[in-house]
């Protein structure tokens, strides 16, 4: 599979670049991107197993929709999965991810001053694949990061919506309590962390959902 399209095709599904129930062409993408069409569907099958695209027989290949309630169950599965990478992050974490850690947190910090959802997820993706890579787990890391691109639309979504200082403030309070934590080398108070935080982004987000819908 060409990873190169594969990233870029990805990536304007989850930054919204292609919207929610919009038809792809698979000729017209091809074309784009100058490869045959048997390399395209490829991808489009992987994105399609990843639950980001609904391939339509005779129609195209629609991007799924963000549905509210397949966004909570997938949220609910990701609470125990995160727990679970915090804790085996915090029995293998190095000085090295420590002070990876650190850089991500004062880059999620100057985003206060500056309103860019792009730069927010990037903090959060470098914060996540510090954790992976301290967790030494790759079957665990593919199960998180597959609930985690289900998900991460709605949150995009709403990110920007109501107080973006609160937001910011809200991902560098889960990274530094998280980096506390790992210092200390405590799994299971890691993995409390963890799982606090996410249950917190997902009132927020449910909140702001609803909020700008009553709106």
């Amino acid at each position: 599979m060409n990873k190169d399209i594969y990233k870029a095709l990805k990536d304007r599904i989850l930054f919204m670049e292609y919207q929610p129930g919009q038809i792809l062409n698979e000729n017209v993408l091809a074309k784009e991107f100058r490869v045959s069409r048997t390399p395209m569907r490829e991808i489009l099958y992987r994105l399609e197993w990843e639950q980001l695209v609904r391939i339509l027989p005779r129609t195209g290949t629609m991007i799924t929709e963000i549905e509210f309630q397949k966004m909570l169950n997938s949220y609910q599965t990701r609470v125990e999965i995160e727990g679970l990478v915090g804790r085996m992050a915090a029995e293998h974490i190095s000085p090295n991810h420590l002070e990876g850690i650190a850089a991500v947190r004062e880059d999620c910090r100057k985003l206060e001053a500056e309103k860019d959802r792009k730069a927010l997820a990037d903090v959060d993706f470098s914060f996540r694949n510090i954790l992976y890579e301290a967790a030494g787990n790759p079957i665990l890391k593919d199960i998180s990061e597959l609930l985690y691109q289900i998900t991460f639309r709605i949150w995009y979504l709403t990110m920007d919506r109501g107080d973006w200082k609160a937001e910011v403030r809200s991902m560098a309070n889960e990274i530094t309590e998280t980096m506390q934590a790992l210092e200390k080398n405590k799994p299971a108070a890691t993995g409390d962390i963890r799982h606090r935080h996410l249950l917190s982004h997902i009132e927020r987000i449910q909140a702001k959902f609803f909020g700008n819908r009553s709106g």
